[in-house]
């Protein structure tokens, strides 16, 4: 049986912080738990290595790690809310969703989501800067301003960065108990 394959979003201006809590909860095993650990990939939004903010170069997992082969996608944050998300993502988002991958953003994350048309008709949040930016821009959506994260099953946000490990065990707890 394979390991449950976690893949994260990077992309040029990448947000560290989500990006390394990302890492630290699924990329480094964990022997001492006892369980199958997950496998851990990023997939790049952008060509060539990724200039992450504060000029960190991120050299993506070498082959071809592609969003449908993913369990769970993590959208670690975006360059901007109101930056605009590639279509080539969203289709990619949105096909790996309708396959049952668990999709989850961090933060302004949620932006992508919701750009891809994945958070409607779903109660979810982000930080607490963006939740009214959010509702405008995306008026389906119930936002919970309040919610360290919203689980709604395959889709699950998280609030601000910090959050984003409270989401993140959450997702472990109920992966592993």
């Amino acid at each position: 049986m394979k390991n449950h394959l976690v893949v994260a979003l990077i992309y040029n201006q990448l947000c560290t912080f989500e990006f390394g809590c990302t890492v630290e909860v699924f990329a480094l095993k964990r022997p001492e738990l006892g369980v199958s650990w997950y496998e851990f990939a990023t997939f790049p939004v952008d060509d060539g290595p990724i200039t992450a903010a504060g000029g960190i170069t991120i050299v993506p997992t070498p082959g071809e790690v592609l969003l449908e082969n993913a369990d769970t996608i993590i959208v670690p944050g975006w360059r901007g809310v109101e930056s605009e998300v590639p279509q080539r993502l969203i289709e990619q988002l949105q096909a790996a969703h309708a396959r049952g991958a668990r999709i989850c953003s961090i933060c302004t994350g949620a932006f992508v989501l919701a750009a891809a048309g994945l958070l409607d008709g779903h109660k979810v949040t982000t930080h607490w800067r963006y939740t009214d930016l959010l509702a405008t821009m995306y008026p389906g959506l119930t936002i919970q301003p309040n919610e360290l994260y919203v689980d709604q099953g395959s889709i699950v946000t998280a609030a601000g960065s910090a959050a984003g490990l409270d989401m993140m065990l959450h997702l472990v707890r109920n992966d592993h108990g």
